[in-house]
């Protein structure tokens, strides 16, 4: 009896290490770069496993194309996205306005790309700024632990006890409503989703051979955090980055629809859907408001399908 257990167990082994030969093979195959028994790149295999997510795929190119929009809106407006223009009220769409004008006379078209400036601006700053702030303070935390882990923990338990919304609509009421201080009140209480997650990969890779290794040849802190857990944290980080952006364009938009974003008259998506604050203007008048849901909605969904496509990328279990 004891003999077939012990002979049992090294079979189920190869029968494993079959199958993952089999699907490395299958990868090889599949690489299409002409040379026969040429292993990918795990960064080859992750940019391979995003370009087979067509939701993704899809979401980076309408991303791109709003971007580019963004960029040339003070060259392919059609009119002034400021310009006050009473002979035209509230005009349905037309040849001369190809989306219609709004309560002041000013053109939709133009409006929407002109706030589209000011929407993307605030999800990739915003972004940008909390994961940024969020990775070094996670990077201390699982490096150090001790006290200095309990109070960057504290911190983040502080931030994430209060409802973010309340707490920026109070601070931007009091700041004053601006690009910059939109930004930067929305990145002070993003950075603790970014920095939970990192510290939690630190604290992980951290007690790895290698690390330990390292550690005992004398590498020092910042060393090790260079060489040994950018690369680990990366992956997550990149997803989570996605998600905030998206948001942070959901908030830059509440906060416009309350009067408490952008200052006027400056178009942003937020402030165009204040127009729809009766039913006399969602049952007739759908131009006023419909083009900056749509385009609030479209580029939220693109933002986390690409964040899923990211995930779905970085996770070696999944098959090409």
């Amino acid at each position: 009896m004891s003999e077939n257990v012990q002979t049992a167990v090294p079979v189920a082994g190869r029968s494993d290490e079959e199958g993952i030969g089999r699907r490395r093979e299958r990868e090889v195959q599949k690489g299409g770069n002409g040379r026969a028994g040429q292993a990918l790149s795990p960064s080859r295999l992750a940019i391979r496993r995003f370009r087979h997510h067509r939701l993704a795929m899809a979401s980076v190119l309408l991303l791109s194309l709003l971007l580019l929009l963004a960029v040339l809106a003070p060259l392919i407006s059609p009119y002034d996205p400021n310009a006050v223009n009473t002979a035209a009220y509230r005009e349905p769409p037309s040849g001369a306005h190809w989306l219609g004008t709004d309560s002041a006379g000013r053109d939709v078209l133009s409006r929407l790309l002109h706030g589209a400036r000011v929407s993307l601006t605030v999800g990739i700053a915003a972004a940008v700024s909390a994961t940024g702030l969020g990775t070094l303070l996670g990077l201390i935390a699982g490096i150090f632990r001790g006290w200095v882990d309990a109070i960057i923990m504290r911190v983040v338990d502080v931030f994430l006890s209060f409802p973010p919304l309340v707490v920026i609509l109070l601070l931007v009421a009091i700041l004053g409503p601006s690009v910059t201080t939109i930004i930067v009140v929305i990145a002070a209480f993003e950075w603790p989703t970014a920095c939970r997650i990192v510290r939690q990969v630190s604290l992980s890779v951290r007690e790895m051979d290698y690390v330990l290794s390292a550690r005992a040849m004398g590498s020092g802190s910042l060393a090790i955090v260079r060489r040994h857990m950018i690369g680990p944290v990366l992956p997550p980080l990149t997803v989570v980055a996605t998600l905030l952006s998206a948001n942070a364009i959901l908030l830059e938009a509440a906060l416009s629809f309350l009067g408490l974003g952008v200052e006027r008259p400056n178009a942003t998506w937020g402030g165009m859907l204040q127009a729809a604050q009766s039913m006399t203007i969602l049952q007739e008048m759908p131009w006023l408001w419909l083009p900056p849901g749509v385009a609030i909605a479209a580029t939220v969904l693109s933002i986390n399908f690409m964040g899923d496509g990211l995930r779905d990328a970085f996770d070696p279990r999944q098959r090409l």
